[in-house]
């Protein structure tokens, strides 16, 4: 039997005081990731909603990042926000995850209002979408859910509709969300209105006694992520809390909407990223400390037979592989910034954004997915063959517990395959064609 989702207990103080100066977010960021990396492979291992990881980002003002500048506070932009997931997904990569919904989330009036706030991105808002930033930022709230057209049902019904009702409308369907629902604050989701057939995108209080949760427990990887599936028995929307409406084809949506999967998708890029990086600097400390110095010189195989040091810290056979796997870092990040520069201009181009900008962008965020998402499970499995895990059995806690980051990098890679982008990215290369101006992530 299914009970009401209940919130955890939360500070009462409000929002904490934000850092005035965008400088302060790396340390504040790095200090939140450094607690984090302490008992990551214990709360793996346990498994539980991360109320307490939320606590941590709210104590560090990190869902409240990534706002427009105004009376609620100086928001940061959208690389500070990207540098942040890549951050906190190095010391746990499920965390990076819900943050980063949250933050596609957060622009969510942007992309989909039907009263724009201003011709570019950085505009101070005004209207409804003002409305629903400020009072994010200023209540702490973090969000989830998905915007994206809902999947049909196996009898062919919309998985969540949106039907009218006095001066407003009632919620009902069920749906699983990838991250973010059992521990979030508001849930963003896209309804079928069921007297028109457009897509709505509405805010729900998961405290309402009609919205039933379910968290995911059966997860190989991303297991703190707070994914899970949320039922939706008749729940009241007030019409002041219908964010946007999507375009019901995909020949009216315009340019800078259909950035809205692609921020999403580059966000989760930062999040592989993170995870490849955290598990190379994890095994690499690791190799540090258990293997012994080096303590002769022999012929290294690797060059040519020249002179090397030999013992743990020298073996030629370890330091080949350290540096393919760094290297294999270096070249994901690197594909991965350059996507990340270019999402940026579009979204401070806003409304002026043209067809040709975005697909441009879109072709970046695909290469980048491809490249990153290979690079993660690749240096994450590659660690477990280099780091003698056995020999950590008898540490505090049961190990390092470097299994997560490959199970992390799995399921985060596991429902997107790249086929698909680099047929997309060969087509535009060959042919020209432009990737289709879609809300499908």
């Amino acid at each position: 039997m299914r009970t009401p989702r209940k919130s955890a207990k939360r500070p009462t103080s409000g929002q904490p005081e934000r850092p005035a100066d965008d400088e302060i977010w790396p340390r504040v960021t790095r200090e939140l990731a450094d607690d984090l990396a302490v008992d990551a492979p214990a709360r793996d291992r346990a498994g539980k909603a991360p109320f307490d990881e939320v606590a941590r980002l709210k104590e560090a003002g990190l869902p409240a990042l990534l706002t427009p500048p105004g009376p609620s506070g100086r928001g940061a932009d959208w690389q500070a926000a990207c540098a942040v997931i890549r951050e906190i997904s190095a010391a746990d990569g499920s965390i990076g995850e819900l943050l980063a919904h949250h933050y596609v989330l957060s622009f969510s009036t942007r992309f989909f209002a039907d009263d724009p706030a201003g011709d570019t991105a950085r505009d101070t808002a005004s209207g409804p979408g003002a409305a629903f930033e400020d009072r994010t930022a200023r209540e702490g709230w973090l969000l989830a859910g998905a915007v994206e057209p809902p999947p049909l049902r196996a009898d062919g019904a919309p998985g969540l509709t949106l039907t009218p009702s006095g001066r407003g409308y009632v919620l009902e369907g069920r749906r699983s969300f990838a991250s973010g629902v059992t521990v979030a604050d508001r849930l963003v989701v896209g309804a079928r209105c069921s007297s028109t057939g457009d897509v709505r995108v509405a805010l729900v209080d998961p405290g309402d006694p009609a919205v039933f949760t379910e968290a995911g427990t059966d997860r190989v990887g991303q297991r703190l992520a707070g994914a899970g599936t949320v039922t939706f028995d008749a729940v009241p929307v007030d019409a002041r809390d219908v964010l946007g409406t999507l375009p019901r084809d995909e020949h009216a949506v315009a340019p800078f909407t259909a950035l809205a999967p692609l921020a999403l998708r580059l966000l989760l890029a930062h999040v592989g990223l993170g995870i490849a990086e955290g598990a190379l600097a994890e095994a690499r400390d690791i190799s540090r400390a258990t293997h012994a110095a080096p303590t002769a010189a022999s012929a290294d195989p690797v060059a040519g037979g020249s002179a090397y040091p030999v013992g743990g810290g020298g073996d030629p056979y370890l330091l080949l592989a350290y540096g393919e796997l760094a290297t294999a870092a270096h070249a994901a990040a690197a594909v991965v910034e350059r996507a990340t520069d270019a999402l940026a201009r579009g979204l401070l181009a806003a409304r002026a954004l043209g067809v040709e900008e975005r697909t441009d962008i879109a072709v970046l965020v695909a290469a980048a997915e491809t490249v990153t998402g290979r690079s993660a499970v690749r240096i994450t499995t590659r660690i477990l063959e280099l780091v003698d895990t056995a020999r950590q059995s008898d540490a505090p806690g049961g190990g390092p517990g470097l299994d997560r980051f490959w199970r992390n990098a799995r399921a985060l890679t596991a429902q997107s395959s790249p086929d698909h982008r680099l047929r997309d990215i060969g087509d535009h290369y060959l042919n020209g064609t432009r990737p289709r101006l879609t809300l499908l992530a």
